[in-house]
This record gives structure tokens, C-alpha cells and sequence, in this order.
């Protein structure tokens, strides 16, 4: 198992907190603490798993005493039936930590298989380097999780947090033109003002927008909700000059035309903010 940093240790904690699993009467007053089981954790569709080690940390969490043994690592493809990981011991404590180590388990499973899938479709694309990214768009208190679980799935991450990047985006470009600040200044005063360590990217929405955003400097250019044509020609006047980043929009059913027109990056939100879990359960076994 993988060392978990502090903050997933305190969220597996909180979770466990909210479902008060340490006051279970369901299972204090039906299974007494001498009865011994086995749970085998087992995936019932196909997909892409993540967060075994955190659901497994989980059940230890519950009781220290339980044996835990994984089965696959991050990042295997799974169909139904595949087994996952074996607990082993008190029944009991087996059954109050099933449901929160199921929920981290599903979600993150569930974010590396469509991002995997987004990374299949643009391979798929011939020629395309595109890499699949994230957004921030992720649940409170998992952004490490989620950012993990795309990973697992083959994807990059874009920032983790605001202190990762300058990333100027409308509101941002509309409190400076109240200034009487175009584009251009805009780009160049972030630049300024960052750290040599720090790229400063923005986001554009015209193709005059991109021509200013290549004459004040930027690192990066995203291309925010434009039709697939205009994102062509943007990619024309940029000519490779800066690194590129499709944003907005963008699902299953435009990923391959994205890609199509050789941005370097696409971002999509809806990896971590509209995941479906994976179909993942536990099953009991007593000798």
C-alpha cells in the first residue's frame, strides 16, 4: 500500500464521522465481535481502478486488527467479477467501514475510467499528442482524490490549486478593462509581476483575443468554448508558438474533433464534476 498524506487521512476520518460508523447499532446489535469474515471487494462492470488503497485504509481506520490484502494495483482494467482486495477478521467491523470505503472506491474508479476513455478516443485521433487534463471543478476535500483517480486513468493534471499557475480568465479580464487595460497589457502585467517559476496562461475567446495573447507573451493560450472551426484557425495563426489548451464544452461526442486540430491540451471538467461511480461491491464470506 501507498503512504496516504495527511489530508486523505483526515478526509477518510470526516467520512467516517458523517456516517457514524462507530456507533452502528444495526451491526452492535446483530453480529457479535466474535464472528469472523472475509470480504472480497469485487468490480461488477468494466472500467479503470483507483483508490484501493484508500478504501482499504479505510477498513484499518475501523480496526486496526483487520488483514488487508490487495488483489490489483491503480490504474488495472477491470470487468465484472474481477476481485479487488480481500479483508479479513471481525465481521463487525467489517460491516460499519463497507460503505464509506466503497464510496472513495467507486468515485475514484469511476473518474479513472472515463478519463481513460477520453485518453482511448483521442489516441485514437491519428497524429494527435493531445493529453487529457482536468479543472479544478472537483468535490471539496478531494481534489487530491480526484486528481489521482485521472491520473490513474491516463490523464494529466492541470493546477491543483490557485498557487500552481497564473490563470487569467474573463472576470478576471473584465475587472482590468474597468481599468481601461486591454489584453495585451493585461498578459504583459501578469508577467511582470509573476515568478520566473510561474507560466502565466489565459483564456480566449475570439481570434483577435488569440492575436493578443500571442503579442503579450503568454505561455499558454486556451481556447475557451470555440466551435471546432474556429479553434483550426486559431491553431493557424498560433503555428505552434505557444502551448495550446481546448477548453469548454467538450464530451464524448466532440473529443476526436478537438483533438483532430493539434491542441497540446484538453481540458474537461466534467472528469470530476459529473463522474459516474463505478459499479463496485463487497461480499462476505464466512467459514
Amino acid at each position: 500500500m501507498i503512504e496516504l498524506p495527511p489530508e486523505v487521512h483526515r478526509l477518510i476520518d470526516s467520512a467516517l464521522t458523517e456516517d457514524q460508523a462507530f456507533n452502528d447499532p444495526t451491526t452492535q446489535a446483530l453480529v457479535p465481535p466474535e464472528i469472523q469474515g472475509r470480504g472480497i471487494l469485487r468490480a461488477k462492470a468494466d472500467g479503470i481502478l483507483a483508490g484501493l488503497d484508500v478504501a482499504l485504509a479505510v477498513f484499518n481506520r475501523v480496526d486496526n486488527q483487520l488483514v488487508t490484502k490487495e488483489l490489483l494495483q491503480d490504474g488495472s482494467a477491470v470487468s465484472p467479477g474481477t476481485e479487488l482486495a480481500v479483508v479479513e477478521g471481525s465481521a463487525g467491523s467489517i460491516l460499519k467501514a463497507e460503505r464509506v470505503a466503497l464510496n472513495f472506491l467507486q468515485r475514484m474508479s469511476g473518474i479513472a475510467s472515463d478519463t481513460n476513455r477520453y485518453v482511448l478516443e483521442v489516441r485514437s485521433v491519428a497524429g494527435s499528442k493531445s493529453r487529457i487534463v482536468d479543472t479544478r471543478k472537483t468535490a471539496p476535500g478531494h481534489r487530491y482524490l480526484d486528481k489521482y483517480a485521472v491520473r490513474m486513468g491516463g490523464g494529466f493534471n492541470h493546477r491543483l490549486n490557485l498557487a500552481d499557475g497564473i490563470l487569467i480568465k474573463d472576470n478576471h479580464i473584465q475587472a482590468l478593462k474597468s481599468q481601461e487595460m486591454g489584453l495585451k497589457e493585461v498578459i504583459q502585467l501578469a508577467l511582470a509581476k509573476a515568478s520566473h517559476t510561474i507560466k502565466v496562461e489565459v483564456e480566449v475567446e475570439t481570434l483577435d483575443e488569440v492575436r493578443e495573447a500571442l503579442e503579450g507573451g503568454a505561455h499558454i493560450i486556451m481556447l475557451d468554448n470555440m466551435p471546432v472551426d474556429m479553434m483550426q484557425r486559431a491553431m493557424d495563426i498560433i503555428d505552434g508558438r505557444v502551448v495550446v489548451e481546448a477548453s469548454g464544452g467538450i464530451d464524448h461526442d466532440t473529443v476526436r474533433a478537438v483533438a483532430g486540430t493539434g491542441v497540446d491540451l484538453i481540458s474537461v471538467g466534467a472528469l470530476t464534476h459529473s463522474t459516474t461511480a463505478l459499479d463496485i461491491s463487497l461480499d462476505l464470506e464466512f467459514s
